[in-house]
């Protein structure tokens, strides 16, 4: 079995240079079960659920897939749940691609993590790992996961991976539940730990169609705000929107549906055994149990990638795109359509683009730009956030739960994907 070697990262690099497709990072979801309940959690199965369990792949089928590859190129992997510890044998996975040579970022929650797990990392370093904080308090933690204890059990967590020197970075979802401690947890990683903190404002539908998650997305005005707030939020705004509009049109350059990097550079294994251009996008997969991983790479996700646009929209010829995170995954799970323009998202990049002073140009019909039907309410929310109406300091507590969390994760299901 072939070890990727410098060797191999150098001829995997010249592949691509070259024209060659090859898949330099894929991320691996290891299993769908979690000892969570997070109400934003787009893909969380109870930890009992044998039906998950038993259609996940083996260990040595997962082993095999590490062996294509190392063949195929790839030299990145990042594993992801689910909550990956929630597999007894994911160590062994783990060290399996630690001896192929593969650069690991592992995601978690840590509520899982033990003295003997962070030992073994310390032994077995990946390159990164990186655990999502729910909120800096008991309360706020725990109205989020659902989960009695395990606001603690991720403290230890963190704890245990600090101790040993491994290579963390902490990040949040900043929800309606937790908003009020985003800066608290920004704080508490980068000043009392010193690590890496991100957060994303960006919730989606779950991927068997149902909307629960959205119950608790903040309103545009409040994502922005929370954008504007951070350090260096609005210079790397204004830095993205310049780059943008000194260029034509990314969308315009291609016919294609997808134009992001999902099939292209890389790909997402689901837990139980099928290719998708990314973790979130779950509509069209390809099994690899019959055919292996490099046949599905090179015929099936091919030609999934290449498929043409059946229409023109208003994402074609936008300038701000930078600003918005739109992706055909996200009209996918928002709508069951790849090519739909999501309104959340619009809405968002054009009061990014109002609060740092940018005029988007014409881009079609868009309801956001100057002369749109709801134009008035981004100058209404730039208006909010700098007058400090919105005022991320001043937020306090959890806010109310809307009803629509009242319907169960197996209740979604819906027609335009077919799964339940």
């Amino acid at each position: 079995m072939k070890e990727l070697t410098y060797g191999a990262f150098s001829a995997a690099l010249h592949e691509r240079q070259s024209g060659q497709r090859a898949p330099l990072q894929v991320s691996i979801e290891v299993t769908r079960r979690c000892p969570l309940e997070c109400l934003h959690c787009y893909n969380n199965l109870p930890m009992g659920d044998l039906d998950a369990r038993h259609r996940e792949l083996s260990k040595e089928e997962h082993f095999r897939v590490l062996d294509e590859l190392v063949e195929m190129g790839c030299f990145w992997l990042l594993y992801t749940g689910g909550e990956i510890f929630a597999r007894k044998d994911f160590l062994e996975i783990y060290t399996y691609a630690k001896q192929k040579g593969f650069l690991i970022t592992l995601f978690t929650n840590g509520t899982l993590l033990t003295e003997a797990i962070a030992d073994y990392l310390a032994q077995w370093p990946p390159f990164a790992i990186e655990i999502t904080l729910y909120g800096r308090t008991r309360e706020t933690y725990e109205a989020l996961t659902a989960i009695p204890g395990s606001y603690d059990r991720c403290l230890r967590g963190i704890k245990l991976l600090r101790e040993r020197g491994l290579p963390l970075k902490l990040k949040t979802v900043a929800t309606s539940i937790n908003k009020h401690e985003v800066l608290a947890m920004r704080q508490f990683a980068e000043e009392e730990l010193g690590v890496e903190f991100k957060m994303d404002g960006q919730i989606n539908p779950r991927i068997d169609c149902s909307q629960s998650p959205l119950a608790v997305r903040l309103a545009p005005e409040e994502v922005v705000a929370i954008d504007m707030n951070a350090p260096k939020g609005m210079s790397e705004y204004r830095r993205l929107a310049q780059r943008d509009l000194a260029s034509p049109p990314n969308l315009a350059q291609s016919d294609t549906v997808y134009f992001c990097g999902g099939g292209m550079n890389g790909f997402a294994i689901n837990a139980y055994g099928e290719i998708g251009i990314c973790v979130i996008s779950q509509q069209e997969t390809f099994s690899i149990r019959e055919v292996g991983v490099s046949a599905v790479w090179e015929e099936s996700l091919l030609q999934l990638r290449n498929r043409k646009r059946t229409r023109v929209t208003k994402c074609v010829q936008c300038r701000i795109q930078s600003l918005c995170g739109m992706c055909p995954a996200n009209g996918e799970l928002e709508s069951g359509d790849r090519e739909s323009p999501v309104e959340f998202l619009c809405q968002v990049a054009h009061l990014r683009a109002a609060m740092i002073g940018v005029e988007p140009p014409a881009h079609g019909e868009c309801e956001f730009c100057a002369g749109g039907s709801r134009h008035g309410e981004v100058v209404e929310s730039a208006r909010r956030i700098t007058s400090k109406e919105i005022d991320v300091e001043s937020w306090v507590g959890p806010q109310p739960i809307l009803p629509i969390l009242s319907n169960s994760h197996a209740a979604g299901g819906c027609e335009s994907c077919g799964r339940h």
